[in-house]
């Protein structure tokens, strides 16, 4: 029986990409979604070799469950000193809240020092250390393998059970609890969503795909349920454009959708949305949140199938060579 078993064997990142900066950093901006789909992070790429005073950072992101900013630094080398400065220097010019240095092998030192800082006290910003393989049986293709070498301490915890369960109470705890079984179901039966962490907050958001457009459901303040394709490609008047486009489908989106629609162009914010709406409240009896739960998962996955095949083409027409 063991003759028909194939050969794992690694692949020399560089026999793929032969350049760090004009192929892997590209590749990886393309397929973020397979690093946070490793970690556990809906990511969304926010700018690519983004200036911090003289430098630049390899990849700017967003944690979109979380709203944080996180910087990225690529090394298909070993690990080095100068790069470690580096990342500690973006997060400082940039304030994020997230700093991802991934290479191809890392030195122990360094996976100390990450160690280290995610160890400091009153630390806010998350440190993770990514090594990445490409795996390969026989003579078949390569493929990526992102291996997790260094993170905050309580992460693994926080993935399973969402961050900090033990710590938040009262209504925050209810609103963890209604996001992890909320995002559960979407990753795993769906496969909506690369997320593992429910928070404690009223909202959460989902990437869709396509810079600038986020699926998000949240527990409004005028006792509504919100689910929601949400705007912001960068300023007012893009938005504008876009969501005038999509309000001119106005009447084939709903009836695709199966019901009325909020077109809503929030005059006094930056960003627009379509949204839907059901009455609910986090403090409803438990048997209500099952219903609530039910309600955003199948709106959710409308908006998904209703909008999503038609985001990539708007956001072209914003920004032809992106």
């Amino acid at each position: 029986m063991t003759s028909t078993l194939g050969k794992l064997q690694r692949v020399d990142p560089r026999s793929i990409w032969k350049h760090e900066a004009h192929d892997f950093t590209p590749w990886l901006v393309d397929n973020i979604d397979i690093l946070g789909e490793a970690l556990g992070m809906e990511l969304e790429v926010v700018d690519r070799e983004a200036d911090v005073g003289d430098f630049s950072v390899d990849i700017l992101a967003r944690d979109l469950g979380r709203d944080r900013l996180v910087v990225i630094e690529n090394q298909l080398e070993v690990t080095d000193h100068s790069h470690l400065g580096q990342l500690i220097t973006y997060a400082a010019g940039l304030e994020a809240s997230v700093v991802i240095w991934v290479s191809r092998d890392f030195r122990e030192e360094h996976r100390q020092a990450l160690d280290w800082l995610n160890r400091g006290d009153g630390v806010t910003t998350e440190y993770f250390g990514i090594v990445i393989e490409l795996l390969q049986i026989d003579d078949s293709k390569p493929a990526v393998n992102f291996r997790l070498v260094a993170s905050p301490n309580n992460w693994s915890r926080q993935s399973k059970r969402g961050p900090g369960i033990d710590e938040v109470s009262g209504k925050r705890s209810s609103y963890q609890e209604f996001f992890q079984s909320l995002i559960d179901e979407l990753r795993e039966k769906h496969r909506f969503t690369n997320a593992k962490a429910g928070q404690p907050q009223n909202w959460y958001s989902f990437s869709s795909g396509t810079r600038g457009f986020t699926y998000g459901m949240s527990f409004a303040q005028s006792g509504e349920l919100r689910a929601e394709v949400y705007i912001d490609l960068g300023d007012r008047a893009t938005n504008e454009h876009v969501f005038d486009k999509l309000e001119s489908q106005k009447e084939a989106l709903e009836k695709e959708f199966g019901e009325p629609l909020r077109w809503e162009r929030l005059d006094t914010r930056r960003a627009c949305r379509v949204a839907c709406y059901t009455t609910g409240s986090i403090e409803d009896p438990a048997e209500m949140q099952e219903q609530h739960r039910k309600w955003a998962v199948e709106r959710l996955l409308r908006f998904k199938k209703v909008f999503g095949p038609r985001l990539p083409e708007l956001a072209k027409a914003v920004h032809p060579a992106s």
